[in-house]
């Protein structure tokens, strides 16, 4: 499973989802799902604004956690 760790770096910005908007020049609903960990596709040039914004490596938004297995 792939995490989404939006929250996280909006917690650590001190910025609220509009403001990661605005900034990121992402609509507000998609960053929503980012922050709920919904989205399903995610798109490069998104993410490379998100790591303008927040200053941070892919790394910082994106981390794979290995399934638990039945």
């Amino acid at each position: 499973m792939i995490r989404i760790k939006v929250s996280d770096q909006l917690g650590k910005h001190k910025m609220n989802r509009k403001q990661l908007a605005q900034a990121a020049n992402i609509r507000p609903n998609t960053v929503s799902a980012l922050y709920d960990e919904t989205i399903q596709r995610l798109d490069k040039d998104m993410l490379n604004n998100l790591c303008k914004v927040f200053n941070c490596e892919i790394s910082d938004i994106l981390e794979y956690v290995p399934d638990k297995e039945e």
